[in-house]
């Protein structure tokens, strides 16, 4: 079953690029930047990955966030996670970046992005490897200061028309943050053609994922394994076809699951038939890459392969790609499993 896994076309909706900072690399960019940081060594901050939820991994990510200082530093990290997925067959990939976390510590908005679109367009150059990019709102600052992120994304894309900015999405802790605070700047966003898609049903309540449906005008629900609490919401998201970016090794670290074996995918795939799709998350705190995802949630719920064909094809349903090119990937899909059939 890996074999087949690893010749299947993927395509990644759920990843804080920030969230692929190996210890190693924070390490080196801390000392390049004159950073301080709060554990001695690498095996240090490693072995501090062991979280009881979703909070003290908070801590730990925007504390590695403040190594990034340059245009380099961003433009270094997307390309050593690209370079590294594209050994797990990734062919697309819409990521998030938190334009605060960096923002807040004076670093300016363009060389976050900047950073980030100069890899993507070598990931493409290289390996025709797509790309896209949706900024974040952090819910747990206020919504005036995000807001404000908004206005510094529009500025941006009026400076660089063909920037791969298509969306706006909603992260970071949910506790006691519900959606309902932040709609305002999600029909701002939504007025300019952005997308939307907001974490919910993950830490939060299955109310979280209905406000995120009736007030933000999601296209996706990132998270939203909590829906199975309400029945009548998990028909209706089968009845709107509403992809959910469920990231399984996360889902376990941050015990939301006690072990891969309880992880509901399957269920919400096959019992519901709801949109579901595979994505990594936060791979360097998580314990694996989108390949890593996708193997043990096909080794602990014994999927099959036309299950895992499924998934893949969610991936490209759900993407914000043109109708054109998802039929390029169906077919890129298709081929390699044929091809894998006939060995």
């Amino acid at each position: 079953m890996d074999s087949f896994i690893d010749i299947l076309p993927k395509v990644e909706l759920h990843l804080h690029i920030e969230g692929t900072l190996e210890p190693e690399t924070v390490f080196q960019l801390a000392q390049k930047n004159n950073v301080t940081l709060s554990h001695a060594s690498v095996e240090d901050l490693r072995s501090a990955y062991q979280f009881e939820n979703l909070q003290q991994f908070l801590d730990l990510y925007y504390q590695a966030c403040a190594v990034l200082v340059t245009q380099d530093d961003f433009y270094q990290m997307t390309m050593a996670f690209l370079t590294r997925v594209h050994q797990d067959n990734l062919v697309h990939l819409e990521l998030f970046v938190d334009p605060q976390s960096h923002t807040d510590r004076g670093v300016a908005y363009e060389v976050v992005i900047n950073g980030i679109w100069q890899a993507m367009k070598e990931a493409q150059e290289n390996w025709g490897m797509t790309s896209k990019i949706i900024v974040c709102v952090l819910r747990h600052l206020s919504p005036e200061m995000g807001m404000e992120m908004l206005d510094q994304t529009l500025e941006y894309l009026k400076q660089h028309p063909t920037a791969p900015i298509v969306g706006i999405g909603l992260d970071s802790s949910e506790k006691n943050r519900p959606p309902n605070l932040f709609q305002d700047i999600f029909a701002k966003a939504r007025d300019h053609g952005l997308k939307a898609v907001s974490h919910a049903g993950e830490e939060g309540p299955p109310s979280y994922i209905t406000e995120s449906l009736d007030l933000l005008k999601v296209h996706r629900v990132d998270h939203g394994v909590r829906c199975l609490e309400d029945m009548d919401l998990v028909k209706r998201l089968s009845q709107l076809r509403m992809p959910l970016t469920v990231c399984p090794n996360s889902n376990i670290r941050l015990c939301v699951f006690d072990k891969m074996e309880d992880h509901t995918l399957k269920v919400l795939l096959e019992e519901h038939d709801l949109c579901v799709t595979i994505n990594s998350d936060d791979p360097a705190y998580f314990g694996g890459y989108i390949g890593e995802n996708y193997k043990n949630v096909a080794n602990a719920l014994k999927l099959s392969k036309e299950q895992l064909v499924k998934l893949a094809k969610n991936g490209i349903e759900a993407s914000f790609l043109t109708e054109e090119e998802k039929g390029t990937l169906y077919q890129r899909l298709e081929d390699a499993v044929k091809q894998y059939e006939q060995k």
